[in-house]
Order: structure tokens, then C-alpha cells, then sequence
């Protein structure tokens, strides 16, 4: 890819920033089930009740609710969060002193499907972990999926970044885990990477950065 013509760089969060792992919270969440579960929950795709959450549709006290509801658990508040958050790892610190370096080059944004129980877990690993402010300290502008209304892979969650922000799209990179979300910000029109393992943002942006 010729990075000569981007100007704008949009980074999704889990995956591509922040390692993840969404089998370790399925098997916490199924751990806390009373009988045997399958929680249907995946990079792919995933329940309603998960849907809801990432949308800002239900409260982080309604998404427990629903999964005592739908899965039989009877965990507390405090066990069901530690299972959920089980997924996120650890973000190395050269991602983020990419991140910093990139921020001085290009106009940097955050576009995550999250929730606001993990929003909360991002934060803690990077106070415990960083000397920066907040995560969101690194980006221009940082939009997350229930505080918008809206998540990936709908097209217009990138048309409205691009329009709030005066972004010209062919000048604009959007790099993402996912392949449904990189199909769909293609078709909008934003040049597109799809980040697979083991190919990590620093080793793609290593030409930039001496």
C-alpha cells in the first residue's frame, strides 16, 4: 500500500491495538453458567444481548441481567465483569509510542465496537500500565460504539466520521480486524487495511516511523 496519499488514519481498538482473546471470556462467562451453555459470542458475530450493550441500548445493569437471563448465571455484578473483560490482554508499549509518533504525521481516530463496562477495563490498563492521561489522549477524536448509537459494519458510522471530521475519503485509512468491517468501510469508499495475524500495525507502519 503507497501511504503517500493518506493524510487520515482510523484505528479499530481490540485486535489491532490492544490484544485480545473473545474465547477467554466465553469460557469465564460459560464457567459462571449453572448448566451447560454456549454463549454465542464471536469476532464474527454474536446475540442480540451483545448487540444491544455495544449500541448503548442497555445499561451495563441490564446487560448482566440479561445474562443471568439467557445463560443461567447467578454470579454477582463483579465476577460477571471480570469474566466479560477476561478478552482483553495487554497493549504493548510500542503500539502506543507508535500511536504517539503517527498522532504527529496523520490525524488519528478511534472508531471500537465496545461497551461501557469494557471502556472502564481499557482505561484501568492504560492508567496501570502508561503515563498518558486516557487512552483517548492518543486520537483526534475517539468514537465508541454505545456512546454513538451505532457499530461497525454499519457504512454509516464511517460516513459520518468522515463528514463531522472533513476527512476526504481516498485520503483516509481505516485499519480493522475484522473483514465484515473492512468490507463495508471499503464499499464507503476509505482505503482499507485488514489487519491479520501475525501482521501487527507496528510492523506495517515501520517505513514510516525511523
Amino acid at each position: 500500500m503507497d501511504l503517500a496519499q493518506i493524510k487520515n488514519i482510523i484505528f479499530d481498538l481490540g485486535g489491532v491495538i490492544i490484544n485480545i482473546d473473545y474465547n477467554r471470556s466465553i469460557a469465564e462467562l460459560q464457567k459462571l453458567c449453572k448448566n451447560n451453555c454456549n454463549v454465542a459470542y464471536s469476532q464474527r458475530e454474536q446475540a442480540q444481548l451483545f448487540d444491544m450493550f455495544e449500541t448503548g441500548a442497555s445499561s451495563p445493569g441490564q446487560f448482566r441481567d440479561e445474562l443471568r437471563n439467557a445463560y443461567g448465571i447467578t454470579a454477582p455484578d463483579e465476577e460477571i465483569d471480570k469474566a466479560w473483560n477476561a478478552m482483553l490482554l495487554d497493549i504493548p508499549q510500542e503500539r502506543i509510542d507508535l500511536l504517539m509518533e503517527l498522532g504527529k504525521r496523520y490525524r488519528i481516530f478511534l472508531l471500537s465496537n465496545t461497551n461501557a463496562i469494557h471502556l472502564t477495563r481499557f482505561n484501568e490498563i492504560v492508567a496501570h500500565s502508561f503515563t498518558i492521561p486516557s487512552l483517548d489522549s492518543l486520537f483526534e477524536q475517539s468514537y465508541y460504539s454505545h456512546l454513538i448509537g451505532k457499530r461497525k459494519p454499519d457504512a454509516l458510522v464511517f460516513e459520518e466520521i468522515i463528514a463531522m471530521n472533513g476527512l476526504q475519503k481516498d485520503e483516509t485509512l481505516f485499519i480493522d480486524d475484522s473483514i465484515q468491517h473492512i468490507e463495508s468501510a471499503s464499499k464507503v469508499g476509505l482505503q482499507t487495511l485488514h489487519l491479520q495475524p501475525s501482521l501487527t500495525i507496528n510492523q506495517f507502519f515501520k517505513d514510516v516511523i525511523v
